[in-house]
C-alpha cells in the first residue's frame, strides 16, 4: 500500500523535505503515519492533518493511495 505524505508551511522547513511517499502493509493512523515518516521528529505541539483535502484527526486512518497533508495552524487577516 502507498501512502503520499505532503508537509507545508513552517512544517516543510522542519522536516526538510516537501514530501514522502510511504509504503505500509495495513491502514495506519495519521500519528503512526507521522512517525513512520519523521522517526527522528517528535509530534509539533499544533498539528493539523487532512486525508484526500478533508480535514482530519490524528487518530484517523490513511490507506493505500490516499494523500495525507500535515501543517500547521494557519492564521491570517
Amino acid at each position: 500500500m502507498s501512502i503520499k505524505v505532503l508537509y507545508f508551511a513552517s512544517l516543510k522547513d522542519h522536516v526538510g523535505r516537501s514530501g514522502d511517499e510511504l509504503q505500509v502493509s495495513a491502514p495506519v493512523s495519521l500519528l503512526e503515519l507521522w512517525q513512520l515518516a519523521n522517526p527522528n521528529l517528535p509530534l509539533p505541539n499544533a498539528l493539523l492533518a487532512a486525508v484526500n483535502m478533508n480535514y482530519a484527526s490524528l487518530d484517523s486512518l490513511a490507506s493505500d493511495g490516499d494523500e495525507v497533508a500535515f501543517f500547521p495552524p494557519v492564521t491570517g487577516g
